[in-house]
């Protein structure tokens, strides 16, 4: 769907490559620029056979051509002012001060090129006291007030990351459909623009939809945090031979969860009538569906509940996921052959479009890569 739109991507590690490979997949040509030595982030994980080609690079770098250019020698400069004078989006992370001492700050690049779409990923943005000041995700995650809900659920006390990139991932869809905007919008007039992405407003900006709470108000009439989120019994379930998701959203679910467990009793009680009542006795609740999912398995559970059309899935490992049978069956799990490190699996696209198909997947290339087929052509 973007065949035809060039993508200088001067990014690394996380943020920006994932963007830059969400613009991959909808068919951007995407040229990563990297330094000598390349993007740490191909040295994050170990690889299978090639060092550099770890599994997080892999899956953030798919389909993307590699130059390596050493922005310090004249003629990689150059090079570089090339592929900007004939791109429609330049993405890179470098920080402000820097990138103007290389001579591509958005408007060296806009004298090159007035259409271009230039996508400044930073940590803060610019027009704040903490303009300037690298991020990373745990430190995103600590700004943002996330690492208190962990400690709110279980009310240990110690703030905790969530064991995920999180705060890098969603920045990085921010700079996707913020690019996809700008390019719209250039259809429509002609003109490029520069767009700032700040990991920690875009993160921000994503946790506090449901967490801001109380403080939506002014004056606030509770405080932050959507308890339904940070409540302590709302945690998988236990069985007798794993764990087990339910979720009773709706109030009259509870009574009849614990009824098709098996405690009809106990549903059948004429407090369970008041919805009030419901709401006040939650943890009594939950209790009582953990202790009844205990004596089943999970596989029961599961029966159990989706033959109630009650929201229910196993809780799984990381290491079961790629055996998922919907995932497999759906196609989102793609196994190919890599040039250089053998047949590995990617993640297709997750969106599903009916007039459009998304290609066979590309690969992850090797540091430099590129290069090599350019002096090629050249030759």
């Amino acid at each position: 769907m973007l065949e035809g739109i060039k993508v200088v991507d001067l990014t690394s590690v996380v943020f920006g490559p994932y963007a830059t490979q969400i613009l991959s997949d909808y068919g951007a040509e995407v040229t990563k620029i990297e330094a000598p030595g390349g993007d740490v982030y191909r040295y994050g994980a170990k690889p299978a056979v090639t060092p550099g080609m770890g599994p997080g690079f892999i899956a953030l770098n798919r389909g993307k051509k590699s130059l390596m250019l050493d922005l310090k020698q004249e003629s990689d400069v150059e090079r570089l002012r090339g592929l900007l004078k004939e791109a429609e989006v330049f993405v890179h992370n470098v920080r402000t001060e820097a990138i103007g001492r290389l001579g591509f700050d958005y408007e060296a690049v806009k004298a090159l090129n007035p259409e271009i779409i230039y996508v400044h990923c930073v940590g803060f943005g610019s027009n704040g006291p903490y303009s300037g000041l690298q991020a990373y995700d745990d430190v995103i995650q600590a700004a943002s007030g996330t690492t208190s809900l962990l400690s709110r659920v279980d009310g240990e006390g110690r703030p905790r990351y969530l064991p995920s990139l999180v705060a890098d991932k969603v920045a990085g869809l921010h700079a996707a459909y913020a690019t996809l905007a700008a390019i719209t919008h250039r259809l429509r007039t002609g003109r490029g623009q520069m767009i700032e992405v700040p990991m920690f407003e875009a993160f921000a900006s994503f946790m506090m939809k449901e967490h801001l709470d109380g403080h939506t108000f002014d004056p606030p009439n509770s405080g932050a945090g959507y308890k339904r989120q940070v409540d302590p019994d709302r945690q998988p379930f236990p069985t007798k031979d794993g764990w087990v998701s339910i979720v009773p959203y709706v109030l009259p679910h509870f009574p009849l969860v614990i009824k098709l467990l098996g405690d009809v009793e106990f549903a059948r009680e004429e407090r369970w009538k008041d919805p009030a009542t419901l709401v006040r006795s939650a943890p009594e609740l939950y209790t009582r569906i953990g202790e009844l999912t205990a004596t089943k398995t999970t596989d029961e559970c599961v029966a159990i509940m989706r033959g109630a059309n009650i929201p229910c899935m196993p809780a799984i490992d990381l290491d079961d996921v790629i055996h998922d049978p919907h995932l497999r069956e759906s196609g989102f799990f793609v196994r190919t052959e890599h040039p250089s490190e053998g047949p590995l699996y990617q993640m297709r696209d997750p969106n599903r479009f009916s007039d459009w198909e998304q290609d066979k997947l590309g690969h992850a290339p090797r540091l430099g890569e590129h290069n090599e087929r350019e002096q090629d052509d050249e030759g």
